[in-house]
Order: C-alpha cells, then structure tokens, then sequence
C-alpha cells in the first residue's frame, strides 16, 4: 500500500523526506559525476578499487529502457551478460578487458515473497568481469572524510544492491564476482567537485542477508488479518481508522524517520499513555509498567511489587526529587511525590542510578 496517501487520509499527514533544495542539489551532483560518459566516475572507480587494470579511456554506456520496472530489470540483467562477456550471450559490444557503466539500472530482490525493484545509481563491470556497486549522495567528504552516520546508512542501502547482484551473478555460468567493497562518491570539502571513498560493505550485506531470511512472508502476515479488512484511502474515516487498528503497532521515536504512519501512530500511543513514546531504553527499564498511569501509580507507591527493581527505583526517584525540592525550599507539585505532575517523570529514573526516565507528556 501507498502509506504516504493512507496517512494523509487518515489526518496525520508525513512530512519527513528530502528538501527540493537537496533534491535539485543531488541530481545536478549526479550529473556531473556522470558526465561525458561516465569518464570521471570510472576514473575514480580504477583509482580506489582496481589500479591494476588497464585506465578507462573509455567505456561502454548500454542502453537500458524498457517498459516497466520488469522490462527494466530484464534488459538490466540482459546486459550485465553481454558485459560479462558469458558464454551464451548476445555478442557484447567489448572485448574482455573493457568498462562498462550502467546507468541507474534496475535489480530484483525478492522480500518475503514479494519482487521488490531496486535502482542503484550505477553498476560497473571491470575489465576481468566483475561488478561494483557506486553510489553517489551529496553530503560533503571533508578533508577526506564524510559523516559516519550517513556513510554508514549509504553502506547498507548499498548492501541491498550488492545482495540484488549475486542473484543476478548466481544464474550466471560461470558466476562473475560481486565486488563486497562499493564506491562512495560525494561532493570534496564545499566545493562541487566529486571525491570517492571504497566501502566495504560484507558486514551490512550478511546482517541483511540474515533478516531478509527471517521476514514473514507476505501471505502469512495477510492471512492474521481480519476477514474483509481494506485500507484504501478512498474508505470512509472511521471504517480506515479501525482497520488500520486492526494491525499490532508500537510507537517508538525512532519510527519518525523511517514510516510514514509514524505521526498516527506517536498520537495513538500518546492516548493510551504508552511508555514507548519516550523510547525503547525507557520501555526496557520500566519492565512489566506498559503505560505512564502505572509507572505513576508504581512511584507514588500506589501500585506495583515493591521488590519490582523497576518500581524500587521509581519509587527511590521520588525520594530523592521530594528531598532536593524540599532543601531548596520548592514546593512539589501534584501530590509532593517529586514525580512530575503535569509533566511526568523526572529523576534518577528507573534501573539503577542516573540512567534517567523524563520527558512524558
């Protein structure tokens, strides 16, 4: 389903994604790495991942439109077997011993049992016949180096289309090699001129590996669904809220930036005064309390095993705000348990010293 478009109708619109700015930026990035032919681009691939071939002087540029993103993938495959030079194959267009640039071709990889369609921005088949991975973002490399956290997302985005290549490889006889280091080009310093970096991405690709493996398929999460249950937009507000009810969900902040429902979601867990909403870790410490009424309730000492460490720690947390609040002459607020009022839990927190439960409103 098109969640974006399911959130919007459910009035709680997502509105995280790239700027226009940053898009606009990105391309025209793009376009200069890939211009006259690649011929940079390639340059850079032989400099950081393969000095001992032969320089690209020049290379081949396939064609590889085609109707939809199945006719896409096909001519995508199609000519990563002429480039390969495999026996069997139409007469590629080089010899061994040429580069060959794909421009934004399409790869398949099936996900729980469903074709999902993957666009790197381009593939590079060397001269001995392997492929490389590039990928080109517009975050800055800065004397050489670029932010860890966003190198490290492009490195498992990476992943995934190094995963989607072996199996385009793997029916292949003989199978070429799918290079594990991928190439990471971006802007150098402020300027708009490309630098690249050689990422080795075999831990991201086995960790990926390993959960696509693990997913449920399709037709087994379908079959928990109640009997008749639609979340088209086009459907009537109540009868799309409890359908998307219908399906287990645990808000966390983290969602924010990664789904488009997050919005309806963080409202829903926010009623129900789930501890979620303040993350994971705090959910962690708080053991069997699920909800903020409870973890209220447990540190006012109206609630909860007092041999709970979760609620001994709570209840230690009140102590210790009521007992600074009473040095400094301050009134507590609510009922003077030093565990926020109105604005929730605040303290040394829940599971051991200093490790901190705030922020629930």
């Amino acid at each position: 389903m098109d969640k974006g478009s399911l959130a919007s109708a459910l009035g709680s619109p997502s509105v995280f994604g790239q700027s226009q700015f940053a898009f606009t930026r990105g391309n025209a990035f793009e376009a200069r790495v890939k211009a006259d032919g690649g011929a940079e681009l390639l340059r850079l691939v032989h400099e950081k991942l393969d000095r001992g071939a032969e320089p690209p002087a020049a290379a081949h540029v396939p064609d590889l439109s085609a109707t939809g993103p199945e006719g896409r993938a096909a001519r995508t495959s199609l000519a990563l077997r002429e480039a390969t030079g495999t026996p069997g194959a139409p007469d590629r267009p080089g010899t061994p011993g040429t580069w060959t640039l794909l421009d934004h071709p399409m790869l398949a990889l099936d996900v729980a049992g469903s074709p999902a369609f993957l666009e790197p921005d381009a593939v590079v088949v060397h001269p001995d016949g392997s492929w490389t991975v590039v990928e080109i973002k517009s975050f800055p490399m800065l004397d050489g180096a670029a932010d860890p956290a966003k190198v490290g997302a492009a490195a498992r985005q990476a992943a995934v289309y190094v995963l989607a290549l072996e199996r385009v490889a793997a029916r292949l006889d003989p199978a070429p090699r799918v290079r594990h280091r991928v190439l990471l080009v971006c802007p150098k310093d402020f300027s708009n001129l490309p630098t690249a970096s050689a990422v080795d991405v075999r831990k991201q690709r086995a960790v990926t590996g390993r959960q696509l493996a693990r997913l449920t398929r399709i037709e087994d999460i379908a079959d928990t669904l109640p009997e008749g249950v639609c979340f088209s937009p086009e459907l009537p507000a109540e009868e799309l809220t409890a359908a998307v009810e219908s399906v287990p969900a645990t808000y966390a902040p983290e969602c924010l930036s990664a789904c488009e429902l997050a919005f309806h979601c963080r409202g829903r867990s926010r009623e129900a005064g789930a501890v979620t909403s303040l993350g994971r870790p705090v959910r962690a410490e708080l053991g069997g309390l699920s909800t903020v009424e409870g973890v209220l309730a447990a540190a006012h000492g109206e609630a909860g095993d007092p041999d709970d460490p979760a609620v001994a720690a709570l209840r230690r947390a009140a102590r210790l705000r009521a007992e600074a609040l009473a040095t400094a002459g301050v009134g507590t607020r609510g009922s003077g348990s030093g565990i926020g009022g109105d604005d929730g839990l605040d303290g040394s927190g829940a599971g051991g010293s200093g490790s901190g439960v705030a922020g629930c409103r």
